[in-house]
């Protein structure tokens, strides 16, 4: 059993420190900006709640955390009473927000002339998957510090990976949000054309899944997506947050994304039509309007 913190509470964050409370049986302290949302927490698990992120991370020997964006990151990891005012020598920061890779070689530098350790970790598989421990976590950091980690990473997972050094876990990520967007037109498109050919979807997607054409997106989302149902999974507004990560990436590194630019736009009018918070299935909506 460790000591373990886990600062930030939202829909993913908040099941997969119960996971590791229940699943892991580690010592868990939660911090959230919204109090009542750690003290829930704590009253549905067991564990702990600090009033600041330095509270929590003292005397942890894991920092989890599961924030919105580079910012956010920043303003729990620094200042007074931000993580690393209370981690200890010796200690992990693992970060699973998906944030920018920059960041991540930012942090892990920092946390080194600390004499912490650090590993970036984000996530795959949605709110389902955090809420049933079977996420896809890519990380990036030192082969020690992974090996360490693992164990209790793998309370919430079903998949956890070392990708390479700091920052490789968030570039991992970036790659499966580029796969995604990619599928995700493509399966509306299919759809949208199908109803439009008077063909019955289940049934067709019942033999094309079987082949080349099939994907998790198709089996999990056709039927909600053809009974016009946008509100499973993750929303359009964060993948918009992920997507302009991987765009201002591909500047940087010279990679060229034509198609992840084109999905991106087209979820601005998803967003633009009240979509805000549909899950990244709806645009075939977009193609139905």
């Amino acid at each position: 059993m460790a000591k373990v913190a886990f600062i930030g509470l939202g829909v993913m964050g908040y099941p997969m420190a119960g996971h590791l409370k229940d699943k892991g049986g580690h010592d868990v302290t939660v911090w959230n900006r919204t109090t009542a949302k750690a003290e829930k927490w704590s009253g549905q698990y067991g564990g702990s709640h600090a009033p600041t992120p330095r509270e929590a991370a003292s005397g942890a020997d894991f920092v989890f955390m599961c924030v919105g964006n580079d910012d956010d990151v920043r303003s729990v990891v620094y200042g007074d009473d931000g993580i690393f005012a209370g981690m200890t020598s010796g200690a992990t920061l693992i970060d699973n927000t998906t944030a920018s890779a920059e960041l991540a070689r930012e942090l892990a530098e920092v946390a080194n002339d600390k004499g912490f350790k650090f590993i970036d970790a984000p996530v795959s598989g949605g709110q389902a998957g955090a809420e049933n421990g079977v996420l896809t976590v890519m990380c990036g950091g030192d082969q020690a510090d992974f090996d360490a980690a693992k164990p209790v990473i793998d309370c919430y997972a079903k998949m956890v990976g070392l990708m390479g050094p700091a920052g490789a876990g968030q570039l991992t990520k970036m790659m499966n949000q580029i796969c995604i967007a990619g599928l995700v037109q493509g399966l509306s498109e299919s759809i949208a054309f199908g109803q439009k050919a008077g063909l019955d979807i289940e049934k067709v997607v019942s033999v094309i899944s079987q082949g080349a054409a099939g994907s998790w997106q198709m089996e999990n989302r056709h039927k909600t997506m053809n009974e016009g149902h946008y509100d499973h999974g993750f929303a359009v507004e964060w993948m918009r947050k992920d997507l302009g990560i991987c765009l201002t990436e591909a500047k940087r590194n010279g990679s060229r994304l034509p198609v992840t630019a084109l999905v991106d736009q087209f979820y601005a009018e998803v967003e633009a039509m009240g979509g805000k918070r549909w899950d990244t299935s709806s645009l075939l909506a977009l193609l139905n309007r």
